[in-house]
């Protein structure tokens, strides 16, 4: 049985661990991480996700703007995405309302059911 791939985009290293460990440990998974938003896109042409776990607020490149530069990157565009966040509110998450795509996002912190739940929706 071939895994999914799954690539966890967040600056919070404690954060990226602990959804690899508890997605890997259910046998489903190959997962990566990447701490900065900035290299998302290498390592996603590298890792070739079918779904990103994708952190809003980092300090060097925001959600949105990675979800943009992956869209608009033809290699890319297809790969779901869904974005983890501890914004209150939409205004805040900074995701704009014109994307083509639309936007699933979870509340930091996740219960892990919920997120494989999500996962599952995403990718079937």
């Amino acid at each position: 049985m071939t895994k999914r791939k799954i690539l966890i985009v967040d600056d919070e290293v404690t954060i990226t661990r602990m959804l690899k460990l508890n997605l890997e440990e259910t046998g489903e998974y190959e997962v990566r991480t990447e701490s900065e938003g900035l290299k998302t896109i290498n390592a996603a042409l590298e890792f070739r996700p079918d779904l990103i776990l994708l952190d809003i607020m980092m300090p060097d490149m925001n959600g949105s703007e990675v979800s943009e530069k992956l869209y608009n990157n033809n290699e890319l565009k297809d790969i779901k995405i869904v974005f983890l966040t501890a914004a209150l509110n939409m205004q805040e998450t900074g995701i704009k309302s014109d994307m083509e795509t639309e936007s699933i996002v979870i509340g930091k912190p996740v219960k892990f059911d919920k997120l494989i739940e999500c996962i599952e929706e995403q990718l079937s």
